[in-house]
Order: C-alpha cells, then structure tokens, then sequence
C-alpha cells in the first residue's frame, strides 16, 4: 500500500508518515513493480500502535524506546504520565478558574482585565500585606469576582486579612452567601469557622436565616459563633447555645454579654433568666460552672434574675453565695 492509501486509511497524515520513517519509527518494508517503496500489512499495524501509545502522551522517543527495546517497561512510564497529566489538568483548570473569574467581573476593556488579573493575583500573595490591600482595594476599584473572595476567605490563615477579606464580603451584601454556606458544610474545621465568621459579618437577613441553621450545625466551634452571631443581632433562639457557653467556660465572658444584650426587653429577660437559674439547678454543673453561670445573672434585669440571687446568695458554694450577694448589692443601690 503506497503512502497516499496509509494516510487515507490510517488518518496519519503523509506528512507524519515520512517523519516516522526519518525517525526510523516505521519505514516502508516493500516495493512495487515500478520501485516505489510500499507498506506491508504488519507496517500498519505499527502505525496503529504508535498512534495509540501517542494518544496516551508519549513522546515519539518513547514510544520508539515501547516499540524496540524489550526490556522497556511500562509501569514507571506510565505513571510519569499519570504524573504530568495531572499537573497539566491542575494548570488548565487554574487557568480556567481565572478565566471564569474574569468573565463573571463584566470588564467594560482591557484595562479592566489588567486590574483583575493584578487583584487576583495579588490575593494569591505570599505577603498578607499585598493580600490585605487587594482585599481592602476590591471594593473601590474594579470589583473582585465573589468566587475569589469567598476561596481566599475560607483559605486565609492571618487574622487581619482574614478581617479584611469578611468585611470585603460584606459590602456585597448576600453576594456571597450561597458559597459561604457551602464552607459550612466543608470536611475541613478551620474552612467552616472562616465561614461562619464571614456570615456573621453580612447584616442581612439571609445572613441571619443562616446563622440560625448554623446552630444546628454538628461542629460546636460554628455553633459558638453562630450563637455570638446572633445574640447581637436579637435573635433568642441562640440563648441555649450561649448558655451553655457559659456552662462549658468558652467564650464564656462573651456569651455573658450576648445573653445581657439580649436581656434589654423584660421579657427576654425573665426568660433568660429562667434558663441560668434551670442549668443552676443541675446537680451535673460543676462549682465553676455554677460560679459563672451566677455572674451571667449580674446583667440581666428583672425580678427572676434578682429572686435567683437572692437564693443563691445562701448558697453553700461561698464564692456562689459571695457572688451574689455582692451582685445584688450593687442592683439595690439607689
């Protein structure tokens, strides 16, 4: 078969063909009555396999070294290729992320485009600083992409960008919320904290609605926050949360001021005093527990709060009894 027949047939260009035989990869093996040189069945079948073992990624050399050398194994060729596939994969898909990013900001020219770029690589810095200021300058220049604010949230190890890239996230409004609640679900602790203090962040109400599902959430660190969350903005479904809290000494001076802050109304107050005075009671709460748990009751208002520490100021827990003495002496001042 003469080499226009082996390239229609095979799909390997005559081009290629000539190039295989300089290579010595595959030469013709017969001639034609009139001298022209013709390939053999068996020469086809080799342009077959080394069209397949190019499909795979391997160079011309090595498939030449998988077609001649007996000795050659596959093994550790192929998983070199499994290596830089992956790699190629993982720079394409980079490439694409970016290219997504780009698209999803509307750049009105390339200017636009070249203020991007510079922003999103900026927030891949290894300098917090450079990544404080591209988060700081996403807002007033041409806007980041959400995508990218929200990964580098969930992804930033230094507390002051970290605060910088929530609060960038917050001038979007709920812009974000829907990825941020993806971070909440996330296999990693440290990515749902960063969630949940971004969320806490977005005044909005979906913000909210998500913060109330986040006190449901299996990991008790979102828990806490979420409830932190909450107790500023009103919301009373966080008092079991912060109450705990308390009970368990964590964050346990800032639960005591959420649940004092929630307290304002009277009854909110009487409410939540019931709760302090019900976990008082549990024969389970340990005498520190019970000691912060009597100065929770020291801002909160009202005559249940103020019966309470009138008992436990006989308390057989001294410092308890001690405590509230000197709690509701100070409430009866004039």
């Amino acid at each position: 078969m003469l080499i226009g027949d082996v390239a229609r047939r095979s799909g390997v260009s005559a081009r290629m063909l000539r190039h295989y035989d300089a290579l010595g990869l595959v030469r013709p093996t017969g001639r034609t009555d009139a001298g022209y040189r013709e390939y053999s069945e068996e020469d086809i079948r080799r342009i077959f396999h080394i069209e397949s073992l190019r499909s795979l990624g391997l160079s011309l050399r090595e498939v030449g070294r998988a077609l001649e050398d007996p000795g050659f194994t596959p093994s550790a060729l192929v998983d070199d290729l499994i290596r830089r596939t992956r790699e190629r994969i993982a720079r394409e898909t980079e490439l694409l992320t970016r290219l997504r990013r780009i698209g999803a900001a509307e750049p009105a020219g390339w200017e636009d485009v070249l203020q991007i770029v510079a922003l999103l690589q900026a927030l891949g810095s290894q300098s917090a600083g450079k990544r404080q200021r591209a988060a700081l300058s996403s807002v007033d220049e041409v806007p980041v992409p959400v995508e990218a604010l929200v990964e580098a949230a969930l992804s930033e190890t230094d507390p002051n960008v970290a605060g910088a890239l929530s609060w960038a996230l917050a001038q979007l409004g709920d812009g974000g919320l829907a990825l941020l609640a993806e971070g909440l679900g996330s296999p990693v602790a440290e990515v749902r904290t960063r969630a949940v203090r971004s969320i806490a962040e977005i005044p909005d109400g979906a913000a909210t609605a998500l913060l109330q599902d986040a006190l449901a959430n299996p990991d008790v660190v979102v828990r806490r926050y979420a409830a932190l969350a909450l107790g500023a903005r009103g919301g009373a479904e966080a008092v079991p949360t912060l109450v705990e809290m308390v009970v368990e000494g964590t964050n346990d001076v800032d639960a005591a001021d959420a649940l004092s802050a929630l307290a304002c109304r009277p009854e909110s107050a009487d409410q939540i005093a019931s709760v302090l005075v019900d976990r008082l009671a549990h024969t389970t709460v340990e005498p520190p527990a019970r000691r912060r748990l009597t100065q929770a009751l020291a801002d909160i208002p009202g005559i249940t709060a103020s019966r309470a520490l009138a008992d436990l100021s006989h308390d057989d827990d001294r410092v308890v009894a001690l405590t509230a003495a000197y709690i509701l002496g100070i409430r009866n001042e004039p």
